[in-house]
């Protein structure tokens, strides 16, 4: 058990490659209740995220349909990502980062206030992820004949089945639910997902299942340094229409004018070593670069990361690992997906 943004996490409950493998290959579950949900109510809810987030919620036109976004601040840095959920026009749902929590919701307040919303935080509701191929079948046998319809959700759609919220989102790279759910029946339900056969996962299958997913951590990838632009996360910004004002905005359009110098870049270890946060990256006739997440893949059994590097970065590189300059190639991730190696 360890800290993670204030909670008592488990890494692992067995092995943690075998929990890895379960979410690859069958169903297994993780508590993220530690994620903080928040609901925003009032009239003009779409057009105060259109000005909160750098994605446009205009995007966001059936009910339970889901965004990813970088919250940004003035200066164009992140102040965390976040998937939001239109319910209707005078409700949106929110889930962002435990790390975060306390800032994340006292900007949303802050900002909020001139667009008189009602905001929140849903220290009521627990959620279990669930994740795999066989997840969605399983998850449902156990939640019952009120949550079959969820069965029929799109991907990044969510909905309301009975006392559950189940969104077809995760991060893991695999198909499943994240589902929300009164926290006095957590347990229960956890219990009952693991006597239906879903292996319980932990923070470290997590993190190597993200990773191989290519899928950024706030902390690790990206924070209030540095922008979308510099960390892969250029797809989330929506700089259409042009005359939608969001934070950060002039910040990114300067960092556009002036060039942006840094890239996100997925790397394979070719030597023998593992890759790890803060590493060195040698990058031959410019600036060096740095691991930002890296691990060893137990899909792809290589040694993988993420690296944010000159833009002029391509092919053979070198990590310095201990004092020893290890080759290194970079690639486009991810790594891996829907259990396939990519």
């Amino acid at each position: 058990m360890v800290d993670f943004g204030g909670w008592d996490m488990p890494v692992n409950y067995g092995s943690q490659i075998d929990e890895h493998h379960a979410v690859r290959r069958d169903a297994g579950m993780f508590d993220v209740s530690h994620m903080c949900v928040i609901d925003l109510h009032g009239n003009r809810v779409r057009e105060f995220l259109r000005y909160l987030l750098a994605n446009d919620v205009v995007k966001l036109k059936a009910s339970g349909k889901a965004l990813y976004s970088c919250m940004l601040n003035e200066n164009g840095g992140v102040i965390d990502d976040l998937i939001v959920y239109f319910m209707h026009e005078s409700w949106f749902r929110m889930v962002v980062n435990a790390g975060t929590r306390d800032k994340d919701i006292a900007w949303i307040k802050q900002h909020a206030q001139q667009f008189s919303l009602q905001v929140t935080v849903r220290s009521d509701l627990a959620m279990i992820a669930v994740q795999g191929p066989q997840a969605r079948d399983k998850a449902v046998k156990v939640l019952g004949t009120s949550a079959q319809a969820a069965l029929e959700l799109k991907p990044f759609v969510g909905g309301e089945f009975a006392q559950y919220f189940i969104a077809r989102t995760g991060y893991t790279g695999e198909d499943g639910f994240e589902i929300m759910l009164p926290t006095e029946q957590a347990a229960a339900t956890w219990i009952k997902f693991k006597d239906a056969g879903i292996a319980q996962c932990g923070l470290g299958a997590r993190d190597t299942l993200r990773l191989e997913a290519g899928m950024n951590l706030y902390g690790n990838d990206m924070d209030e340094s540095q922008s979308p632009l510099e960390s892969g996360l250029a797809w989330t910004v929506a700089f259409e229409p042009v005359d939608r004002d969001f934070i950060g905005r002039g910040a990114l359009h300067s960092q556009l004018e002036a060039g942006v110098k840094r890239k996100m870049v997925g790397l394979v270890l070719d030597d023998r070593g593992v890759l790890r946060s803060h590493q060195v990256v040698i990058v031959e006739g410019h600036d060096s670069g740095e691991i930002t997440s890296g691990t060893f893949s137990p899909t792809l059994e290589k040694s993988i990361a993420l690296a944010r590097v000159p833009v002029a970065a391509e092919g053979e590189v070198k990590v310095d690992i201990r004092g020893k300059q290890l080759k290194a190639r970079i690639v486009k991730y991810p790594f891996v997906r829907n259990g396939k190696a990519l």
